[in-house]
């Protein structure tokens, strides 16, 4: 039976107190998630529960951890960092692949009362410079094949203290600002004094791409943990005996308020498969591990369907009772596929990094509509708002924009150094969330598209500016503009517009040598799939490139309004 029971009734006598009686909260107190994801769940009674199975890549090595193992294992990171002389309020960056450091590394970090900043680690070194320099990160926690993008970039960072190297051998000669911290090496803290943070302490810096200037570093606090708790129970339905796998990524917001936190706020096993995709090696890890629930992407959902159907056959997958989607809209034949290899659809979730928490789903029990985000979460007020006057709009299957009274645990607290970014997010006492939707005659929401150039690649956002810098970084690029084009598997994907100075040619060496530019620079996903050499590129007279002019001729759309365009 699902933990919702009736979306209806709730709908009626809702109120965010339910999560904080179920975790024992009152206002006013100390609230640690580090602390409630470990040592809470063993005062529960789950020491020797599992929390954590970790495969990784290539022998398939794999490593088990009971709830006693996080508590005191986060325990002897967070001793670690406070004897460095880290303290609340500092800013430590998690910059790993998929290992238990990082998962663990995170609560040892909330335990001290330091902000936790989770980056992905194919981040380039010029993404991660924008992102420590704009956080004033004092450590970063990382393996040593990522060790180098940080040394790149260390003489910018002055701020930077410590490079933590989880896996270093001492087979290479340390360089500038590195120490070498052993986790199943270190002496086992087994009692530790906590930060007592409170519902408003920063708990974690997420990054997140606008349509300009540089990411912006989205606070969130400890309080945020009522939303993740209860979303996790009632629209992920996490059970006590669930086998639980969420496949992104924790530099991703998802990765961090569902990979982590709400499963083990929960007390729920969750197993992390620490390799690339395929198709194979996904359905072999269902199968290995009887996983119950799975929270994944439409992106990645997409490329098993283009696997095809015979392989899903040859793995016993009948352990799955409930699975979900999130980060980018979930197409109809997704979910009419799932119910046919699955017997059961994948359900919609919607929400951003700035929300912390699912918004908008499908919940479980309710009857799915293939291609709709589903019905607001209890407790929330959602609305459609008309783009001129930021009014709600009533009317049936009118488009309009998403957005939401701003008043839920995890909503973010502001744009790091930012403040008047973040203020922008707010008309008329709504919350923005540059997206665009409809509403049906049954309350569902209909997802149409981003109301600004975001580029939302297989469920990440790319920031056209900050690709659009880069590409002026290359030494042959003259002007550049940067859209969506459609795209099969990820929805849409990066395309450049480029011309280029005199003295260099158009052909697919340069193209090459710029698309890899890019990638060692920023990250794959801000790669471009493709360039398209220009003579000149769209203007206004008064020089601004009308990106808008290009994307509309990539997606077969009316161009409008160019009369702003300058003469040739």
């Amino acid at each position: 039976m699902a933990n919702i029971g009736s979306y209806e009734n709730h709908l009626k006598n809702f109120n965010w107190s339910i999560a904080e009686k179920e975790l024992g909260y009152l206002d006013g107190d100390v609230i640690n998630i580090g602390w409630y994801c470990s040592d809470r769940i063993c005062q529960l009674g789950k020491s020797e529960k599992t929390a954590l199975i970790w495969e990784g890549k290539g022998d398939h090595e794999v490593k088990k951890f009971t709830y006693n193992d996080i508590r005191v294992l986060s325990n002897t990171i967070g001793a670690y960092l406070r004897g460095l002389g880290i303290h609340d309020g500092d800013r430590v960056c998690l910059f790993m692949d998929k290992v238990p450091e990082l998962y663990i590394g995170l609560l040892g970090i909330l335990k001290i009362g330091a902000i936790a900043q989770p980056l992905f680690s194919a981040f380039g070194d010029e993404s991660l410079f924008v992102r420590l320099e704009n956080a004033g990160t004092r450590a970063i926690i990382t393996q040593r094949k990522h060790a180098s993008k940080i040394q790149k970039i260390l003489d910018r960072l002055p701020n930077l203290e410590y490079i933590i190297v989880v896996d270093d051998e001492g087979k290479k000669t340390l360089k500038d600002k590195e120490i070498v911290f052993h986790l199943d090496k270190a002496e086992r803290v087994e009692k530790f004094d906590i930060f007592p943070t409170k519902a408003e302490s920063g708990s974690i810096l997420h990054y997140t791409s606008g349509t300009t200037g540089q990411p912006k570093g989205v606070k969130h606090v400890h309080y945020s943990l009522i939303s993740q708790y209860l979303t996790a129970k009632w629209v992920l339905d996490l059970q006590d005996d669930d086998i639980y796998w969420c496949t992104a990524d924790p530099g991703w917001v998802t990765g961090t308020s569902y990979g982590i936190i709400g499963a083990w706020a929960l007390g729920v096993t969750q197993c992390v498969l620490d390799s690339g995709f395929s198709a194979e090696a996904w359905y072999r890890f269902i199968e290995k591990y009887r996983v119950t629930m799975w929270y994944s992407a439409p992106t990645a959902i997409r490329s098993l369907m283009k696997a095809g159907d015979e392989i899903v056959k040859k793995f016993d997958l009948s352990s799955l009772r409930h699975i979900a989607s999130v980060g980018e809209p979930l197409n109809a034949e997704a979910v009419v596929w799932s119910q046919r290899m699955f017997g059961k659809p994948f359900y919609d979730t919607y929400w951003q990094t700035e929300t912390g928490s699912i918004m908008i789903s499908n919940f479980p029990g309710m009857k799915v509509k293939p291609g709709s985000m589903g019905l607001p979460f209890p407790g929330l007020t959602a609305a459609i708002l008309d783009p001129d006057s930021f009014e709600p709009i009533y009317a049936v299957n009118k488009p309009g924009l998403i957005a939401f009274r701003h008043d839920w645990p995890a909503r973010m607290r502001t744009y790091w150094n930012n403040e008047e970014t973040f203020q922008k997010k707010f008309k008329n006492g709504w919350y923005l969330t540059g997206d665009r939707s409809t509403i049906d005659k049954d309350g569902y929401y209909w997802f149409i598209g981003r109301d600004d150039d975001v580029i939302n690649t297989g469920g990440h956002l790319v920031s056209p500016f900050e690709v659009e810098s880069a590409l002026l970084e290359h030494p042959a690029v003259a002007e550049s503009a940067v859209v969506s084009k459609p795209d099969d598997i990820n929805m849409e994907v990066v395309k450049a517009f480029v011309t280029l100075h005199a003295g260099y040619e158009a052909n697919d060496e340069m193209e090459l040598d710029i698309m890899n530019f890019i990638r060692k620079k920023l990250s794959p996903l801000a790669m471009p799939q493709e360039i398209e050499w220009m003579d000149k590129l769209p203007k206004t007279r008064s020089g601004k490139i009308m990106r808008r002019v290009l994307h509309a001729k990539e997606w077969g759309e009316d161009i409008g309004d160019i009369s702003t365009l300058e003469n040739d």
